[in-house]
């Protein structure tokens, strides 16, 4: 079963998903203007600004704080301990390169994401790929099988995953049995994922900021105490992104093949660029400017956060540590990070690890499972029975997970990922006009020094595809001074 598993995710990581998520970051890219270059400097007043007195949803902070908390797990540690040893350093130039080209992606499934949003019978703003499925493209069919794939793979065997990682972490560096772990797994999962998205939000906008903090002041210590070889190592990222270093054996397609490869593929499961999971929290947000586009751009730069910051931080740590020139061929992804942590601070990093494994795989899973109760609703609009099921299945899940071990269920993860991955770049290629329309329609607001507002009378073909109500009672735009 497990090499079954295995051979179908080879075949739709290796030889389809791997060209369709590079092409797609290529199209948005130059559709919507390489909007991923020209708005860096926005993100403090998107984020920060609070001028949005709309209750109806969350704030533009807590909704990138959910997006993160599902997108910074235990896979930026361990996946970027797997890229360096399979890959080379040279994996981690082209991880940030699949974050560029997924800046682009991420701001255009956003962005669909907010124009698309409606409420629920709470007056709260739901919304994410299965709603421009439905209403953009008029196939909800296509919608319900996005939404399937989505609730298997991020509400029950991701959640499973991260759960073992917890516990495998905790247990090695506290010797805490693993069975009440995942008691106190459960309920401090349970105690977040009955307050809903909201209840998700408010948690995430605390823990994210604050992992996110420790973990790269942790790198910045490491990177200090071993200043000197900061030449050695960045000559050294560069060379074998390109092979360089292999001239002499003759080596370099084969080492330029497995540096692209490998970064490729672990930057695109870290930052789920195209996935259609952020853009769940990105239509759970009350944005402001008040245009759809303002919330593509901030979820856009949680990609930039996730890759370029976190996944850096951790390759950091393992090259500057030099673990990777004496590291055991068997040792997994995040004992390497404690083994190169533990070589340059002393015992105490298996701990600190092991912490950092607790909050990013713990805010995980209770933003993956919001991601995956918003997309039941689309499927059962709110019934209160099968929400109660499925959150109990969640907590049984995260329990099964700190028990057992998990190498057929990350294959069987992988899979249902990849089929969620196509369903939704094959959508968001299909409405490819309206976000690049969008886009544009948010940079001429911005030349003429105005406030963005999206004035749907201005895109007749799409206003019947909106519900009512969501994007009609913004004042006109003003002028800023």
């Amino acid at each position: 079963m497990a090499d079954f598993f295995m051979f179908i995710n080879e075949i739709l990581w290796g030889s389809i998903l791997i060209y369709l998520l590079v092409g797609a970051g290529i199209w948005f890219t130059w559709q919507c203007g390489f909007v991923q270059f020209r708005y860096l400097t926005q993100l403090r007043g998107l984020i920060l600004t609070n001028k949005n007195e709309d209750s109806s949803g969350l704030s533009s902070f807590q909704a990138l704080c959910t997006s993160l908390a599902a997108r910074i797990g235990s896979g930026n540690l361990s996946g970027v301990a797997i890229a360096l040893t399979l890959g080379g350093p040279g994996a981690i130039f082209w991880m940030w390169v699949v974050a560029m080209l997924g800046m682009a992606t991420s701001f255009a499934e956003c962005t669909l994401a907010q124009l698309y949003k409606t409420r629920d019978s709470e007056g709260n703003y739901r919304g994410g790929p299965a709603w421009y499925m439905e209403r953009g493209l008029g196939m909800r069919w296509m919608g319900v099988m996005f939404s399937v794939f989505l609730m298997v793979a991020f509400g029950l065997i991701f959640n499973a995953v991260q759960a073992n990682s917890i516990a495998s972490a905790v247990n090695h560096a506290f010797g805490i049995p693993k069975t009440w772990i995942g008691i106190a797994l459960v309920v401090f999962t349970a105690g977040v994922i009955w307050g809903g998205m909201r209840g998700t939000a408010r948690v995430s906008q605390w823990l994210v900021p604050f992992m996110a903090f420790i973990w790269v002041l942790m790198s910045l210590v490491v990177v200090a105490m071993n200043i000197e070889r900061l030449p050695e190592v960045v000559s050294l990222v560069f060379r074998s992104a390109f092979g360089w270093q292999e001239a002499a054996s003759g080596a370099i397609g084969f080492s330029i093949s497995q540096a692209i490869t490998t970064g490729f593929q672990r930057g695109m499961f870290s930052n789920e660029a195209g996935m259609g999971s952020s853009p769940n929290a990105a239509a759970a947000a009350a944005t402001w400017p008040p245009h759809p586009a303002s919330q593509g751009l901030v979820q856009m730069f949680g990609v930039l956060i996730d890759t370029m910051i976190i996944c850096t931080a951790t390759a950091g740590i393992i090259l500057f540590s030099g673990i990777l020139d004496t590291a055991n061929p068997q040792m997994n992804g995040v004992t390497l990070v404690q083994q190169g942590l533990s070589n340059v601070v002393g015992s105490w990093g298996a701990g600190f690890i092991a912490l950092i494994v607790l909050l990013f795989a713990f805010t995980s899973i209770i933003a993956n499972y919001a991601y995956a109760e918003n997309n039941l609703l689309f499927l059962q609009n709110k019934s209160p029975f099968s929400i109660v099921l499925f959150r109990c299945m969640a907590l049984v899940m995260v329990m099964f997970g700190t028990l057992s071990p998990l190498p057929i269920v990350w294959q069987m993860a992988d899979v249902a990922m990849a089929f969620m991955a196509v369903t939704n770049l094959t959508a968001i290629l299909l409405l490819s006009p309206i976000a690049r329309d969008l886009s544009a329609d948010y940079l001429r607001q911005l030349r003429l020094g105005m406030t963005p507002v999206f004035d749907p009378n201005r895109f007749p073909e799409i206003k019947s595809q909106l519900e009512p109500g969501i994007w009609d009672n913004h004042k006109p735009p003003e002028t800023r001074r």
